[in-house]
């Protein structure tokens, strides 16, 4: 019973499927040592005719070439059992070949004697221009084309990573899609590499079958004079017929397998198969089929000509031209619209609903870049822009407004503007159908196209058309399409400005969302302690230096701890930036790496902490020293990014808010943390003292 059982888990439905591979490895091989009855080499013969069509018809029907990622290893199979069945049948025609032209089989027999009507001679001719055809023409050129392509693959590799890596960080696919793109990438080199490493197999096919033939000639010339007493002439006629038939059968296959080699590396994706594009390309413009038929026309019109051909495939060409324009010219005709006739309304007078509330956020677009927002159209920005928001409230840590989307007239045909609270905050331009190939300064060459700048950054770009695509990727430039940059320039924009989208409505849906994990902890706070509108200063004032609100549960905590000795919204806040300290240093300086810092000196602390005291903000410094003090920031703050390494400046307690708040307009990169916030196990390693006397 056991027995049985591992019997039909052995010949299962996938377990044969996973044999199929080996078997026909084993039977190859064995073709090579067994020797073979002649039905059995029709048998086989025929197969690898119709492997070969089969393998053509699937190049034919693919849509882009790693649908037939295979393909390599076909070729490879299908050049080993054609080479098996020439050493099969060459044993079977040397050992049989004196007895006739059926000796190796009817299918070696028809090709040797019908198709080349039993002229040796003739054979040979058509063998030789089969094998040059195939050797010179075919496989040569798909083998350049498969070299170029692996070369190129390879060089858009690092442009290809980096536009999915941008995509990836700007929130517009997950790491699934990321990860299947990467993985696309890898096959796609993979796939042209081993191309242009299979092209090699169908070259050295052909020369093998050169050879072959010459050595079956003379190996029979030599066992039918010398083993079979038989005359040169009969010999020759013999054994040479069965040799080209041979040949001829092996031959044609081959050539059908270097042809498909032939479409699959020179396919360009389009999202057709090879007739569609056949079709609609070469067949679609009726006006190139008129010329061609009127050329044809007046060549069968000249004396000597073969006229009736000349002037009948005229004919032909030119009424499927007319066919085709005739077809292009109906336009079905559209119903039109039914005008309603417009009764005039008495003019009501204002009300409440004219007042239209003020949307938070809103997009709008010019009407070329409509079909990125348009649903019907399946606009891709769409999507996007929701995946934009789950990416800010996974990494902010709050829900902020949507996004209104709507089309603006008055803007350019290309341009888009996105505003907050009904006030413009970034702007810039879409080009459908072209792409922005960002430099971000690392390019091995020029593009041509229109120069503009990253709306999001403020790198330089230039829009390039689509089929500059690969050649700017493999330069170095970072390509992405009209959605993606319009999709970063609003993550940019949303991430900046995250301390005004945390409006009172915000702030009491994120208080409910914690208050559904700790009731008790958000009962106590608000409205018992302190009021919503304090935290949301709190929480505005952390986001404003790029601090993200996730950790609500330390916020809240330190909040409750606090509040009973103090309301003050920036003492409040000094605290939770105690309390967050970790985090702060960790988002700023990742691992356990040195914390290199700028400091200010012990002199200037003392004098700003005197201001402090006085007039407890920016305006109490002397105006001389707040000038000093900028540049010097500013300067070293410059080569501190030069550098590579954050712009951080470590400052005491009650000196932060002040020369945050002071240096945030001139240098917004900067960070301004305080020794307070510094965890006990981080290392401090200080790169300038600004302030210090030279």
């Amino acid at each position: 019973m056991n027995e049985t059982l591992t019997l039909q888990n052995f010949f299962s439905r996938g377990n044969l499927r996973q044999l199929a591979a080996p078997m026909l490895i084993v039977m190859i091989l064995s073709m090579m040592v067994l020797p073979l009855p002649p039905f059995m080499l029709d048998l086989f013969f025929t197969f690898n005719i119709a492997l070969s069509i089969m393998v053509m018809l699937v190049a034919m029907y693919t849509m882009k070439p790693l649908d037939f990622s295979v393909f390599p290893t076909v070729l490879l199979v299908t050049t080993l059992l054609r080479l098996s069945l020439n050493v099969a049948s060459t044993r079977v025609v040397l050992l049989e070949g004196h007895t006739g032209p059926d000796a190796a089989g009817k299918v070696i027999e028809a090709f040797g004697h019908f198709l080349v009507g039993g002229n040796y001679a003739v054979g040979l001719v058509v063998f030789v221009i089969l094998v040059v055809i195939n050797f010179v023409v075919i496989t040569k050129g798909a083998g350049r084309i498969a070299e170029v392509s692996a070369r190129f693959t390879l060089d858009a590799m690092p442009g290809k990573q980096m536009a999915i890596d941008a995509d990836l960080n700007a929130g517009l696919i997950g790491e699934d899609e990321a990860r299947k793109r990467r993985a696309a990438i890898a096959q796609e080199a993979d796939f042209f590499g081993s191309m242009d490493g299979a092209s090699k197999f169908v070259r050295g096919d052909a020369v093998a079958g050169i050879l072959i033939l010459f050595i079956n000639i003379i190996g029979g010339l030599v066992v039918g004079i010398i083993q079979h007493d038989m005359a040169f002439g009969q010999a020759a006629k013999n054994y040479t017929l069965l040799t080209i038939g041979d040949g001829l059968v092996a031959q044609i296959p081959a050539l059908i397998i270097s042809t498909a080699a032939g479409l699959v590396v020179s396919r360009v994706t389009t999202g057709e198969d090879v007739g569609q594009q056949v079709t609609n390309q070469m067949f679609g413009n009726p006006t190139v089929m008129m010329l061609t038929a009127f050329i044809i026309g007046v060549l069968g019109l000249i004396p000597g000509m073969p006229n009736l051909v000349f002037l009948l495939l005229a004919s032909g060409i030119g009424g499927l031209g007319w066919w085709l324009l005739k077809r292009q010219t109906v336009v079905p005709v559209e119903e039109a619209p039914k005008v309603e006739q417009v009764i005039p309304q008495e003019t009501q007078d204002a009300s409440w609903a004219d007042v239209a509330p003020v949307d938070v956020l809103s997009l709008e677009v010019g009407y070329r870049l409509i079909p990125l927002v348009d649903k019907g159209q399946d606009g891709e920005l769409l999507k996007r822009i929701r995946g934009l928001r789950k990416k800010f409230a996974q990494e902010i840590g709050f829900l902020c407004a949507p996004v209104h989307i709507r089309d603006n007239l008055e803007l350019k045909p290309n341009g888009y503007r996105l505003t907050l609270k009904s006030v413009e905050i970034g702007a810039g331009e879409a080009y459908l159908g072209m792409y922005m190939a960002i430099n971000p300064g690392r390019v091995a060459g020029q593009l041509p196209g229109t120069p503009t700048t990253d709306p999001a950054f403020g790198l330089p770009a230039i829009w390039i058309d689509a089929s500059l695509r690969e050649q700017a990727q493999a330069l170095g430039y970072t390509v992405v399409d009209a959605g993606t940059v319009v999709a970063t320039h609003i993550n940019h924009v949303i991430l900046s400005h995250a301390a005004e989208l945390l409006g009172r409505q915000e702030t009491q849906e994120l208080l409910d969302h914690i208050a559904k994990e700790a009731p008790k902890l958000v009962e106590d706070l608000v409205p018992k302690q302190i009021s919503i509108s304090v935290v949301q200063r709190v929480l505005q004032n952390l986001l404003e230096e790029g601090v993200n609100i996730r950790d609500m549960h330390t916020i809240i905590e330190t909040l409750a701890e606090h509040a009973p000795r103090t309301q003050d919204p920036l003492e409040l806040t000094t605290q939770v930036r105690i309390a967050l300290g970790r985090a702060i240093v960790q988002q700023l300086f990742p691992g356990n790496a040195d914390m290199t810092v700028m400091t200010i000196d012990p002199g200037l602390e003392r004098v700003l902490g005197q201001a402090m005291q006085g007039g407890g903000d920016a305006g109490g410094i002397e105006p001389g020293l707040a000038d000093t003090l900028l540049r010097e920031t500013v300067t070293a703050s410059q080569r501190q990014e030069d550098a590579g390494m954050p712009a951080v400046l470590l400052v005491p307690n009650h000196l932060r808010w002040l020369l945050s708040r002071f240096l945030r307009r001139a240098v917004p990169t900067l960070k301004v943390i305080s020794n307070a916030e510094v965890p006990d196990s981080r290392t401090i390693r200080v790169t300038a003292i600004i302030g210090a006397r030279t």
